[in-house]
């Protein structure tokens, strides 16, 4: 392998036209982009190519008496081991007793599941098209790097997508099995199995997840040409990152229509929580897995990813010496390799005392373990991280090796003082979210909306006060001398926390999927009917060995999707965490380009450069408008699913809603689901080209601007919607009063707060990577053919692709309208509105 440092790796619906201030708008771009300054010579355009970047030889430094490479390699077998894990633990599911009633609706939940994933897998393809057409357009026609390179980077780019595609396919079958075995173990009266079997399904995919993406990454390393590495990491981030955004989106939008859908039923017809009756009630459990844990896989893999790419793409360009890159780079994926081993022996660790403590207790604080599990990880990843680096960078100098390990270590502590702030404002024990029940008890739904919002924003506050602060202390260290060995370490160091956050991956990605198996547990208890099965008793004792206790095993149900909802919601601000931090990293990398490492127009990456600022208001826009568009995909696709589920549930009797009527349901969910996805894709798709073309550091600006918009909009979002909906959990568990005036205030507030929490909030991580590792390409092409076309046909193309994002925009709300006009509306006009009008 040549070590030779390169020169050039810096590297469906209808609505209303757009007004004509869009139009305006979009020519005074041509302007700005004819008065930009941007590199002029083909050279500076050259540099701008990803898909040049050249790995070192790592043979080239030996490792505890190893050559780089062979270290690299030895990773592959710890990665095979966390294979094996969780395809033991899937097996161990698999084969766990259940009751028949419950197994066939896991399996009619995993079958629709399956459908929905297939619909989603041939729209993937359709989206990827637009992709893999820029992809060919630069690297094939204007960076002229070849058909077999350019061939690399749209196949890693099928690759990226498909390993996300896979890990949430394994995501929801595992969960399938859990979801009717926990339901099962329940009945038994004790709650350490509800505890013990989500938790192993949720350690699964984790394990699963990190173990590919993890092999994925060697794989290039260690066995691919150096030469091509560029193209095969370029592509394959920017895969799994279209996969995961558009996972993030459509499961998004489906899960909170079929949730909302079949909530308001309870309101509507007084009826109970998953009632067999209510054909929304399979959708809704559907759309548990397709947003709670579909998304969260696909997103999760995604994040590992693209930091790693963001990290690998900063040491290639800002650190000059080769024997250095290859020790950072080895370092980097051993501490991954590590942390692996190490979040295992956690889980081991905590499970062990969770046995001992909760075994044979007829109680159990369901959220402590979970909290144990995750400081446990930490404290174990933290250790290891140190010790792995005194051995592999000690001699390193000046050192760095502690001062790395503290970085890193920063991250992972945040990992666990995140979910601690989360809990604050989320968690049954909160304050505040018991000031949501205080004060929709006598307020009704509209106070209990208002507690939730401050919920949200103070939780914003906290979170991002931790965020800063531990960045700050990264900073910090990283002047002790990283700038001895690279340029700009305080964006490296930034790059580290993020690295750090998803050291402990697998267990992040565990206690975000407890939550889904928990929700759908409760869900098979209720449609099974198993209550009402004749001689049910004796059967089970026969068949099982338990005695069945109903009462209990329903509240040992619900108490445990209180804890899911809990830690479902920790997971989000550290995934959203992870997306700035690392988009961070990745931003920078352009910058490097455009800046000739740093060297000219410098001073472009200020507010007194106009089109910098610009930039900045941009991101914050199109931030605003997606969490609106996605909100409204749901409004209309639930308006819809409560329309249908309103003129065809069967209320006189006891029999289970018709497979047709639950499957119209789940139609729908996923028609508004693609509709909504596609307007919100293409606007995206198109606005990132469109300012790219405009001006290359009113792009920078951009990222920047959605990166820290996105942050605090998605933490406020996620922890409000936590809030409501544990409100709603301690009203029906701790306070015993569903179908009281108290539980339906409760419901208004978590129908407002799902699609805050699991559509708008968790998508803006993806969208943020997708966004940044899109703009490689589109700020790379659009710097290309400014330099061999002039500026005039980037302004045009800049004007072209902003109308065309400006009419996705538009047609995400007129689009996506219910189509019914206010004069439609029929008002029941009982005596006493009468009397009061009189």
């Amino acid at each position: 392998m040549d070590a030779t440092p390169r020169t050039d790796q810096t590297t469906t619906g209808t609505g209303r036209r757009p007004r004509w201030a869009v139009v305006a708008l979009a020519l005074g771009s041509v302007a700005l982009t004819s008065c930009a300054t941007t590199p002029d010579t083909p050279g500076q355009a050259q540099k701008m190519g990803e898909a040049n970047l050249k790995l070192p030889d790592f043979a080239s430094v030996n490792f505890l008496g190893l050559p780089g490479n062979v270290l690299l390699g030895l990773g592959l077998i710890v990665c095979a081991l966390g294979l094996v894990f969780g395809i033991l633990t899937y097996r161990q599911l698999s084969s766990m007793p259940v009751h028949q009633s419950m197994r066939e609706i896991s399996e009619l939940i995993y079958a629709t599941c399956k459908t929905y994933l297939k619909q989603q897998g041939k729209f993937l393809l359709v989206l990827w098209a637009f992709i893999a057409a820029i992809i060919v357009l630069y690297y094939l026609f204007l960076e002229q790097i070849g058909i077999g390179r350019t061939a690399i980077v749209v196949l890693f780019s099928l690759i990226g997508m498909g390993g996300s595609f896979a890990v949430a396919w394994y995501g929801i079958r595992i969960n399938t099995f859990a979801n009717s075995r926990t339901a099962h173990a329940a009945m038994a009266g004790k709650p350490y199995p509800c505890h013990d079997i989500p938790l192993r399904a949720g350690m699964s995919i984790g394990m699963v997840l990190i173990s590919v993406e993890l092999a994925m990454m060697l794989i290039i390393m260690v066995f691919l040409p150096a030469e091509v590495a560029g193209a095969c990491f370029i592509g394959f981030a920017i895969g799994e990152s279209l996969g995961a955004s558009a996972l993030r989106i459509a499961g998004g939008i489906f899960t909170k229509i079929a949730d909302i859908g079949a909530d308001l039923m309870k309101i509507t017809f007084g009826i109970k929580e998953d009632d067999v009756r209510n054909p929304g009630v399979i959708a809704d459990c559907v759309g548990d897995n397709a947003g709670d844990s579909v998304g969260p896989s696909a997103d999760g893999f995604e994040t590992y990813g693209v930091t790693g790419v963001a990290l690998i793409t900063f040491i290639l360009l800002g650190v000059d010496d080769l024997t250095v890159q290859v020790q950072l780079l080895v370092w980097l994926f051993v501490i991954r390799a590590v942390m692996l081993v190490a979040s295992g022996i956690s889980y081991f660790i905590n499970s062990a005392l969770t046995r001992s403590r909760y075994r044979d207790a007829t109680e159990m604080d369901f959220e402590a373990p979970l909290t144990s599990l995750v400081w446990i990880t930490s404290l174990v990843c933290i250790l290891s991280t140190f010790i792995a680096s005194v051995l592999l960078i000690g001699g390193l100098g000046d050192g760095l090796w502690w001062k790395l390990s503290l970085i890193v270590s920063c991250g992972t502590l945040a990992g666990a003082l995140i979910p601690e702030l989360v809990k604050v404002f989320t968690s049954t024990n909160s304050l505040h979210t018991r000031e949501v029940v205080i004060s929709a008890n006598k307020g009704g739904p509209s106070l209990g909306i208002l507690s939730g919002l401050v919920s949200g924003n103070f939780s914003a506050y906290w979170i991002g006060m931790a965020i800063t602060g531990l960045m700050a202390v990264s900073y910090w260290i990283s002047t002790m001398g990283l700038g001895d060995v690279m340029i700009a370490p305080a964006v490296f160091a930034f790059g580290l926390v993020a690295f750090g956050f998803l050291g402990m991956g697998p267990v992040t990605i565990a206690v975000d999927s407890y939550g889904p198996v928990t929700d759908n547990a409760q869900s098979v208890f209720e449609l099974s009917t198993i209550e009402d099965i004749g001689g049910i008793e004796d059967e089970l004792e026969r068949d099982f060995g338990i005695r069945p206790n109903f009462t209990t095993a329903k509240y040992l149900l619900e108490a445990n999707d209180g804890a899911g909802n809990t830690f479902k919601a920790t997971a989000k601000p550290v995934l959203i965490g992870t997306a700035v931090v690392g988009a961070t990293t990745m931003i920078f990398s352009i910058m490097i380009s455009l800046t000739d490492r740093l060297t000219t127009d410098v001073d472009k990456l200020s507010l007194l450069h106009a089109p910098f600022l610009l930039g900045l208001l941009l991101g914050g826009a199109v931030i605003y408008w997606f969490t609106g568009a996605s909100i409204q995909a749901v409004t209309t696709g639930a308006y819809r699913a409560v329309e249908y589920i309103g003129e065809h549930i069967k209320l006189d009797g006891s029999n289970r809603a018709s497979d047709k009527d639950s499957s119209k349901v789940v139609e729908i969910c996923t028609q508004y689901a693609q509709k909504g996805m596609l307007n919100i894709f293409l606007g995206i798709f198109f606005a990132t080209l469109a300012f790219a073309f405009v001006e290359p550091f009113l792009f920078i600006g951009y990222l920047i601007s959605m990166a820290l918009f996105g942050l605090y909009q998605a933490i406020f979002m996620a922890n409000a919607g936590g809030a409501w909906d544990n409100a709603k959990k301690l009203v029906e568990v701790d306070l015993h009063a569903k179908g009281t005036a108290l539980h339906e205030a409760t419901i208004v507030g978590d129908t407002v707060g799902d699609p805050y929490k699991d559509t708008s909030s968790v998508a803006l991580n993806p969208v943020i990577k997708f966004t940044t590792l899109f703009g490689l390409l589109a700020v790379a092409l659009a710097v290309e053919l400014t330099a061999t076309s002039g500026r005039l046909l980037t302004g045009i193309l800049a004007v072209v692709f902003f109308l065309i994002s400006a009419f996705f925009v538009h047609r995400s709300f007129y689009g996506m309208r219910i189509n019914e006009t206010i004069e439609d509306i029929v008002i029941d006009r009982t005596p006493e509105v009468h009397a009061i009008e009189r």
